[in-house]
């Protein structure tokens, strides 16, 4: 068995969207999907965003964007953006002048709300005309929460087709100035409602897009929602960036938004395994094992495939289709590398076991080692 298995095939080709620039990552066309977060600090303690955007960067991520609701957070934006790794965004709302402020800071970008940015329509040709001469590109930034009251008015509520024709109206602006480095979000907290409006917004034009569930939660709700909604969309072939929002720190973020692009094939896995759901079959503690596995393997970011098996039923094959496997029964464990068995060893044994392989395995691929387990249960 190859120790580096091939890309899984995507369910259908990505839409082709025009192509931007956010710093040195380009965005949309063949690009492939970046992952984004948000810091959660305070923009203008710069020591602590430098930091926390390092933290993201080891994590993953591709692109960071940063609050700028104050005069004292513009005025750090030239040292943060230049001395991040990764291409910094600045997130504007409310005063159209840090808009400019963080155009000439060199930011990668700037996220624009125009349903709350003080007579942002008027700004328009400005803004594009300084985004030009900078060489930076812009996100349209449409939230349900955050919507114009006039298309409230009209449709009673931020629908789909609410959401679409803000997106649409502000994109028209920039273009009639010739400006069309920019991206689209049409974010909302409801799934369903997320979903179709990205459908229709795909359907309009050619802009690159923003997938994001906004509000979508607390850890645990907020990854079923992004998964759900970004699956969907990505399984469409619909999205050239993501961010996964959660009320949790932001490098969960960005663990869960790359193990989405791992399993839609958008991305290259890492380490994988493969474990059995609970059931009267198992022999042995199978939670307790892929728990004490997953925890020793945390570090390891090599392409391997660990299957962590509990009964006879499938556990042989299991472990036989995966780089490292166990096959756990009767106090004992069969340990597999590549489909082979090569050691069968006591069940309080099987973890140390299992680690040393695996370890093993990735030296020998010159793989580093500052990555993350994820467990899929068969």
């Amino acid at each position: 068995m190859p120790s580096v298995r091939p890309e899984a095939p995507v369910l259908a080709p990505r839409k082709t969207t025009r192509q931007i620039q956010v710093g040195d990552v380009a965005v949309g066309g063949s690009a492939p999907v970046s992952v984004q977060s948000m810091t959660t600090t305070k923009t203008h303690d710069i020591g602590a965003t430098l930091q926390q955007i390092a933290e993201l960067t080891a994590a993953g991520c591709d692109i960071v964007r940063v609050a700028c609701p104050t005069d004292k957070d513009a005025e750090a934006l030239p040292i943060i953006a230049k001395q991040s790794r990764i291409p910094v965004i600045a997130d504007i709302h409310f005063q159209p002048k840090y808009v400019f402020a963080a155009i000439e800071a060199g930011c990668g970008a700037v996220r624009v709300n125009p349903g709350n940015i003080r007579k942002f329509d008027d700004r328009v040709k400005e803004i594009c005309e300084a985004a030009t001469d900078h060489g930076v590109s812009l996100r349209i930034g449409v939230n349900a929460g955050s919507l114009d009251p006039r298309l409230l008015k009209k449709y009673g509520s931020a629908t789909p087709e609410a959401l679409v024709e803000s997106a649409v109206w502000e994109a028209s602006l920039f273009e009639e100035q010739g400006f069309k480095d920019f991206k689209i979000s049409v974010k909302h907290h409801n799934v369903v409602t997320m979903v179709e409006a990205y459908r229709q917004l795909s359907e309009q034009g050619d802009w690159p897009l923003h997938l994001g569930v906004t509000e979508a939660g607390p850890a645990f709700q907020g990854t079923i929602k992004s998964a759900t909604a970004f699956g969907a969309l990505l399984a469409e072939g619909i999205g050239d960036t993501i961010r996964v929002s959660l009320s949790a720190p932001p490098v969960e973020e960005v663990k869960v938004g790359t193990k989405i692009l791992e399993y839609m094939g958008l991305r290259e896995r890492k380490m994988e395994i493969v474990s059995c759901p609970s059931c009267g079959r198992a022999q042995v503690d199978v939670w307790e094992l892929a728990e004490k596995v997953e925890n020793g393997l945390k570090d390891i970011t090599a392409p391997i495939r660990v299957a962590v098996m509990g009964c006879v039923v499938n556990g042989p094959g299991e472990a036989r289709e995966a780089d490292l496997g166990c096959a756990s029964g009767n106090g004992k464990g069969q340990i597999f590398v590549r489909g082979k068995v090569v050691e069968t060893v006591r069940e309080d044994a099987i973890v140390e076991t299992l680690l040393r392989y695996a370890n093993q395995m990735a030296e020998d691929m010159g793989e580093g080692s500052d990555g993350h387990v994820d467990v899929v249960a068969y």
